[in-house]
């Protein structure tokens, strides 16, 4: 089964609002229209209608960077799936590592947010990843199948269909280190497996698993070029024009 690539850019918290618009415009000056991948764009919260605007009639979707599992009420500060898709929103992130690491996030609270996302009929971008001292304590493997697990519990084949993974480690993020492609491909292809377990294999086998850990445009193709990586989601190098077109760009 074909899987159409996913290129998403995570701004995290940088760019105001004009900020945001401009570099919206540039990206698209940069890549133009393309229709055998997907581009997704997640701003910050305030920057998001803006650049929904900005993006209209380019074929690329827009992203939050997260959301609350209920749909109102009082929780000062936070934002839900009716307010996302009424600013433009097809996408958000969730369980992001930094998420996890500074504000509490847990597999828990991923699994709550993934069935209010679907529920509202946003695509899930669902993180997991390893810590460094996780890793070379030889835990990767389970660490990543405990966050799957719950971060899609309760979840039916259908839901999971629904969904796009994440896998990014959390000692490659930011650092300007990166899984080598075989240890990003050994986890793509472990997640898949789980993903045929807790759905089916049709599911699985269609499933796009993106990488994310210091992905740049010197080492986008080799990472594409693994046969369960099927995209990259971006940080620091989405903030540079240039240089998030070439990672779009990508040739495997």
């Amino acid at each position: 089964m074909a899987r159409v690539p996913i290129l998403a850019g995570n701004w995290k918290m940088n760019c105001t609002l004009p900020e945001s618009e401009a570099l919206a415009g540039e990206l698209y000056k940069e890549i133009g229209q393309l229709d055998d991948r997907e581009v997704i764009i997640a701003p910050t919260t305030p920057a998001l209608t803006a650049v929904a605007r900005q993006i209209d009639g380019s074929g690329y979707k827009l992203s939050a960077q997260d959301l609350h599992w209920e749909d109102s009420g009082a929780f000062t500060g936070e934002v839900s799936g009716p307010m996302l898709v009424a600013a433009g929103c097809s996408h958000v992130i969730i369980g992001h590592s930094e998420r996890r690491q500074y504000f509490g996030e847990t597999d828990g609270r991923v699994a709550l947010k993934v069935k209010a996302a679907l529920r509202h009929k946003l695509t899930p971008i669902v993180c997991v990843g390893e810590t460094l001292e996780e890793r070379e304590s030889g835990e990767t493997l389970a660490v990543i199948e405990r966050q799957v697990r719950g971060g899609l519990d309760g979840l039916d084949a259908n839901s999971i269909a629904g969904l796009v993974l994440a896998y990014e480690p959390v000692w490659a993020i930011g650092t300007g280190k990166v899984a080598t492609p075989q240890q990003a491909q050994e986890v793509h292809a472990s997640i898949r497996s789980l993903v045929a377990e807790l759905a089916n294999a049709e599911v699985a086998a269609g499933c796009r698993i993106l990488y994310g850990g210091s992905v740049k445009p010197e080492n986008v193709d080799i990472l594409m070029s693994q046969e369960d990586i099927d995209g990259a989601l971006v940080g620091g190098a989405s903030l540079k024009a240039a240089d998030f077109a070439r990672i779009v760009r990508f040739q495997s």
